[in-house]
């Protein structure tokens, strides 16, 4: 990868304002794989004022022109999706399965899915005398988190695009490699110069940068509830638009008349897919009082199935998790689950046997945790699973409701129509019911400090509108 030390801006790569450089570490080996520029205040500048030079004439652009761009970066995407899938598998731990069926499709297929919303789009209409107009909402600024990153770039770029805005993007530091080669796509299909623009660097300087800029007019982050907070706050004052994804701790209840063993095993592995690190994960799964040893047996026989290993090898089930920063949290959440009475069932600190470098960790069962333990409350980002009682239908509720997030969940249940009834109930963005997978052209955000806005299909595109009414137009 002949990019991985400048930037994309204008159309061009450049070189980066400052000589700032950070190792990017595979965190199967925990050796360096390559440097990524750090950028500082005047390239997020340089590039914010390209955005906002190609905004005049990009969001003029018609209908037609933007359908036409989505398909050639659908090609071009598509002509790279094996270098896409082995950079994600080496920067953020990825077994190589799920980088190929998972993490570099999912990018391709918020680009199709937003291409299929925008052909039959309409922008206008009219209301009484009046007429209706969706409008861009200007130049976009973009934080990427680096757990699921194709994925998250896509789904913010794909309907900014569409809906005719420019933007700036800010990739995570730690996976920054599929960004770039992301960039180098972008390029190849001709995407106008200064409509796209990427630069590499940290949160607290070019993060904070873009959701303070005041010629950026929105801001889609991606990440942690905390620095959430942050890019809230930098955004503030100057009114921009805020758009955020943040953490979750996704409740997954297993009603009484469920198939248990089917029910608790698929989950068990859905919660470890990714190494645990998914927004969305299924982290405290909701048992029956009455039958929390036989869940608890049926999980551990689950999560000791789950193979932890090498990313390249064929067999194996997750691989590490991206750093040492996470694998350190990961742990100490372990431990507390274990000093503050939760049951150990498997798992625990340290990593499995037979691997003495990269950062693994353990599938983890805890079974009678009660919903005040941190492990019950705190999003720990890991394959790490709470097992939490309750009395009926109106504890599970209860339990599932009694967090600071809202992000998603999960119900399942013999009876399809009580799983409906219960999953009203929930304040949560997203119910999955009876192991039903995500769905790109349904809405994905949350409720709470989950977040606010939505993503993916036909509502994320919306996100990225203002709405115009030109008064006695039809008078």
């Amino acid at each position: 990868m002949s990019n991985q030390t400048k930037f994309y801006i204008n159309g061009e790569w450049v070189e980066p304002s400052t000589t700032d450089t950070l190792d990017v570490i595979n965190p199967a080996t925990e050796q360096a794989i390559g440097p990524v520029a750090m950028g500082g205040l005047a390239d997020v500048d340089r590039a914010v004022e390209a955005a906002a030079a190609a905004f005049e004439s990009f969001s003029q652009s018609s209908k037609e022109d933007r359908v036409a761009l989505l398909e050639r970066i659908i090609a071009a995407y598509m002509g790279r999706m094996d270098e896409v899938a082995t950079a994600i598998s080496e920067e953020m731990g990825a077994p190589m399965g799920l980088a190929k069926a998972a993490q570099a499709p999912a990018g391709l297929g918020h680009f199709m899915t937003t291409l299929s919303v925008l052909k039959d789009f309409e922008f206008e209409e009219d209301i009484g005398t009046s007429r209706v107009i969706r409008e861009p909402a200007g130049v976009c600024g973009f934080i990427t988190p680096w757990n699921w990153p194709l994925n998250q770039i896509a789904c913010k770029v794909a309907p900014a695009l569409a809906a005719g805005c420019t933007m700036v993007l800010k990739p995570s530091e730690v996976a920054p490699f599929n960004a770039i080669l992301f960039a180098e796509i972008m390029d190849d299909a001709g995407v106008p110069a200064g409509v796209f623009n990427l630069v590499n660097g940290d949160g607290p300087t070019v993060g904070a940068a873009i959701s303070s800029h005041p010629k950026i007019d929105m801001v889609s982050f991606t990440g942690s509830t905390r620095a959430g907070i942050e890019v809230a706050r930098n955004a503030a004052p100057t009114v921009k638009r805020v758009a955020q994804e943040l953490g979750g701790k996704s409740a997954n209840i297993i009603l009484d008349d469920a198939d248990f063993v089917q029910s608790i095993s698929r989950d068990v592995f859905g919660m470890c897919t990714n190494s645990g690190q998914s927004c969305n994960a299924p982290t405290r799964m909701l048992v029956p009082d009455s039958r929390m040893d036989e869940a608890a047996a049926i999980a551990k026989g689950a999560a000791e199935q789950v193979k932890v290993g090498d990313p390249n090898a064929a067999d194996t089930t997750i691989g590490p998790v991206v750093s040492d920063v996470q694998y350190e949290k990961i742990q100490n959440l372990i431990q507390k689950g274990i000093d503050e009475g939760a049951t150990l069932e498997c798992g625990g600190t340290g990593r499995p046997d037979g691997l003495n470098a990269g950062y693994f960790v353990k599938p983890t069962v805890f079974s009678h945790v009660t919903n005040d333990m941190s492990i019950a409350q705190e999003e720990i980002f890991g394959p790490v699973l709470s097992l939490i009682g309750y009395a009926d239908d109106d504890d599970a509720v209860r339990i599932a409701n009694d967090t600071v997030y809202g992000l998603s969940g999960y119900i399942s249940a013999g009876d399809p129509e009580r799983a409906r009834e219960v999953a009203r109930r929930i304040r949560t963005g997203n119910i999955h019911l009876n192991g039903a997978p995500v769905d790109q052209q349904s809405p994905f955000g949350g409720y709470k400090q989950s977040g606010n806005g939505r993503e993916w299909g036909r509502y994320g595109f919306e996100e990225f509108l203002e709405v115009k009414s030109i008064l006695g137009y039809n008078a």
